[in-house]
């Protein structure tokens, strides 16, 4: 699902069985097609063309329904970084490492390092977005360090090639693959078994070759990721296991 950076009008979407269900259309110019984001907390967002009839709309919400409530259910009990307390503990399961969170407070900016086997936090703690923020830093800047090389791997490992990585930190999936060759990666990935994330690696390197999910690219998926099926349904589960303050 594309994110679309331009501004855009935003319209609300009834839904008659559920109308307390935070639902919205956001019309895009940039939009070529429909499409479908599912947020923390279950929020749901269609993106649509200029012009795109109501019609039209409800017909493909109806056709993706079933997809649409199990990411709700999945993403219903992830709410904003500001309703989650700061974390004492992060498990980083891609790497196998557990860091003890130790505050310290003082006068100046908040900052993070990494000490003694343990994520000491010190500076003005009375901001919670603040600390947060620095948290979230610190966690691109380790998935960097740790995903970018094992792509690397994976791709030397299956003879395929891309042209850059990039490690963000994104609400709405896992990883992509530009026509570019351009491979983004969710820095929450962090959060996730190394088998899951090896699956992601190959996902998006199969990509490098065909751009789109024909048969075609689930049968090289395969031949580099037999168990894949498996994998996907555990990535698409991940979720779960995101701290909210890395989300938000």
């Amino acid at each position: 699902m594309t994110t679309v950076a331009a501004p855009a009008a935003q319209l609300a979407l009834f839904d008659a069985a559920q109308p307390a269900l935070p639902w919205q259309v956001r019309v895009s110019a940039r939009s070529r097609r429909l499409t479908l984001r599912v947020f923390p907390g279950g929020r749901v967002e269609v993106v649509v063309p200029p012009g795109t009839r109501p019609r039209l709309i409800e017909q493909f919400v109806v056709r993706h329904r079933s997809w649409i409530d199990r990411k709700v259910e999945e993403f219903r009990h992830l709410t904003t970084a500001g309703s989650e307390r700061l974390p004492d503990q992060i498990d980083l399961a891609a790497i196998g490492r557990q860091l003890p969170v130790v505050y310290q407070s003082g006068p100046r900016p908040p900052r993070v390092q990494e000490q003694d086997g343990r994520l000491l936090v010190t500076g003005d703690l009375s901001r919670e977005p603040r600390v947060r923020h620095v948290l979230q830093r610190w966690l691109l800047r380790t998935a960097h360090e740790h995903l970018a090389p094992a792509l690397a791997a994976a791709a030397a490992q299956h003879g395929l090639g891309y042209a850059r990585v990039q490690v963000r930190r994104q609400r709405t999936r896992w990883g992509s693959c530009s026509r570019s060759g351009t491979i983004s990666i969710n820095a929450c990935l962090m959060f996730q078994s190394p088998d899951v994330v090896r699956y992601l690696f190959v996902h998006e390197l199969a990509h490098t070759v065909h751009m789109n999910h024909s048969r075609r690219f689930w049968r090289l998926v395969e031949r580099m990721e037999p168990g894949w099926r498996a994998l996907d349904r555990a990535l698409s589960s991940g979720w779960r296991q995101v701290p909210a303050w890395a989300i938000g």
